[in-house]
C-alpha cells in the first residue's frame, strides 16, 4: 500500500527530500533530482560517455529491428521471416536488460551491500526473476 500512496502523492508531501507532485513536470510522477530519494523511486546510476553510448547504440538497433520487422507486416512478408525477427528483438532485449543487470550488481548492488544495506539483495532478486 505504501507505494500506492507515494505514486498518488499522498506520502510524497513530507518526504524527506521536500518535493511535492506540483514539483513535477508531468505531475504523473515524482523526481526531486536526489540521488536516493525514497518517495520518488528515482535514483540515477552514473554511466560514462562510452557506456551510455554504447547502450542507446544498442537500442537504436533494437528499434531499427523493430521498425523493420513493422515493414515487413506492411510488405505482407512470410510469417515465419516476421517471426524470425521477432525471435531476434527479444534475444537482443534479453542482452540488453542482462548488460543493465550486470552493471546493476557490480555497483549498485555492491555498494550498497558494502554500506550495510542487505535489503538491496531482494531488490537484486526480484530484478534477476523479472529478466528470466
Amino acid at each position: 500500500m505504501e507505494r500506492s500512496k507515494e505514486k498518488n502523492g499522498e506520502d510524497h508531501q513530507n518526504a524527506a527530500c521536500g518535493c511535492t507532485p506540483d514539483d513535477t513536470a508531468s505531475g504523473a510522477g515524482f523526481s526531486c533530482g536526489q540521488d536516493s530519494c525514497r518517495a520518488c523511486h528515482h535514483k540515477k546510476t552514473p554511466r560514462s560517455e562510452a557506456e551510455l553510448k554504447s547502450l542507446k547504440n544498442r537500442l537504436n538497433r533494437i528499434s531499427g529491428q523493430l521498425s523493420g520487422i513493422s515493414r515487413m507486416l506492411d510488405d505482407n512478408r512470410y510469417c515465419g521471416d516476421i517471426l524470425t525477427q521477432v525471435a531476434a528483438v527479444e534475444s537482443a532485449l534479453q542482452s540488453f536488460g542482462y548488460l543493465i543487470l550486470k552493471e546493476h550488481m557490480e555497483t549498485c548492488v555492491v555498494e550498497e551491500v558494502q554500506n550495510g544495506n542487505t535489503q538491496i539483495v531482494e531488490e537484486a532478486f526480484e530484478l534477476i526473476r523479472k529478466l528470466k
